[in-house]
């Protein structure tokens, strides 16, 4: 009887002792002193302590820039895959029409660029990579674009563009496939994709490559025009935005930019060239060279008309052509642009 006290008592002993919490003090402490920070690196060089490693970075990588670059991206032509939907499986093509196309030729040269299947639009990831340079304060900025070189033009290798800035980067992609071939038959073939492609922005800046038919009006001397040689491609298309749709990474031309050099007001248009133009389209569309149809975002679209054409009239629709592809209405040269269509709108209204 005794031990079965004893044993009852023990176990009651044993209960309350698992009832105790013994890792969690039901009254919290005050709080310990805090640590000493630790010290920053020295500088070896000279004995300064050094600063966050981050510091540098974080000037450009930071939560506002970002921010500002993805959502000005959602309202490009790029973002909304303009030049995506003619890729193909080309390698020829994918180089500007992909992803997967523009960084292997960067990574790999021309003969990298394979055909694909499944590849991406024009995104981030396409111009930029990674920084090849961190010396920032002596070499500038290079923004981890793919390439900072000089341009050497598709259809002139001999020709180097170079703005100077990370406009080559846009360069590479905006400029002609070809050029007009003339097989000396006073005869040109014409295929329904003939024509200096969709990308002939940088030529029509430098003042070259157009059908220079003699006319009334003087051509300029090439590298000359007042875009060309007081601004860029970035410059004017990546300013600081004068309104919610424009500069930075939308590449629409920014009022900010435009008013550093007009100072008086920025022109509407380049006087009197849209009416020249729609008159040469009219003559054009007559001889049937050109034929024009407006597509479903009421858009104006001219395609060429497969055969073999004259010479003039050939000359002719590759200077509209040039301008149409461009699609800065003359802006982006105003004085070549207007030497030709003016000169070709003349030659074939009087032949």
């Amino acid at each position: 009887m005794k031990n079965s006290k004893l044993y009852s008592l023990i176990l009651l002993f044993a209960l309350a002792l698992l009832s105790i919490q013994c890792t969690t003090d039901p009254i919290p402490g005050a709080d310990g002193v805090d640590g000493v920070d630790g010290v920053d690196g020295v500088d070896g060089a000279d004995g300064v302590d050094g600063v966050n490693g981050t510091t540098e970075c974080a000037v450009c990588h930071n939560v506002g820039i970002n921010e500002a670059v993805h959502s000005s991206y959602l309202f490009s032509g790029h973002a909304k895959g303009k030049a995506f939907g003619y890729a193909g499986g080309r390698s020829d093509c994918a180089q500007c029409h992909s992803e997967e196309g523009y960084t292997d030729y960067w990574t790999y040269g021309p003969d990298g660029v394979t055909s694909y299947t499944g590849q991406h639009g024009i995104n981030c990831k396409t111009c930029h990579g990674t920084h090849t340079t961190f010396d920032f304060e002596d070499e500038g900025l290079d923004y981890a674009l793919r390439s900072l070189a000089p341009i050497n033009l598709i259809t002139d290798p001999i020709y180097t563009i170079n703005y100077g800035d990370t406009s080559n980067n846009c360069a590479f992609c905006h400029q002609p496939r070809r050029t007009m071939v003339d097989n000396g038959s006073g005869f040109v073939a014409v295929s329904e994709h003939w024509g200096p492609h969709h990308g002939p922005q940088s030529t029509l800046l430098e003042g070259i490559q157009g059908e220079e038919i003699a006319g009334l009006v003087e051509y300029p001397e090439a590298g000359t025009a007042r875009h060309r040689t007081g601004s860029s491609c970035t410059t004017c298309h990546m300013g600081e935005p004068s309104e919610v749709v424009s500069g930075n990474h939308t590449w629409v031309p920014t009022d900010n930019a435009c008013n550093v050099c007009h100072v008086n007001g920025i022109p509407e248009e380049v006087a009197g060239f849209e009416d020249d133009m729609e008159a040469l389209l009219v003559v054009l569309e007559d001889v049937g060279i050109l034929h024009s149809e407006i597509n479903d975002e009421n858009e104006l679209e001219v395609h060429p008309v497969e055969g073999e054409w004259p010479l003039l009239q050939s000359q002719a629709a590759w200077n509209y052509l040039l301008i149409y592809e461009d699609a800065s209405a003359g802006i982006h040269n105003p004085n070549y642009a207007k030497a030709l269509i003016k000169n070709s709108l003349e030659a074939v209204s009087t032949n």
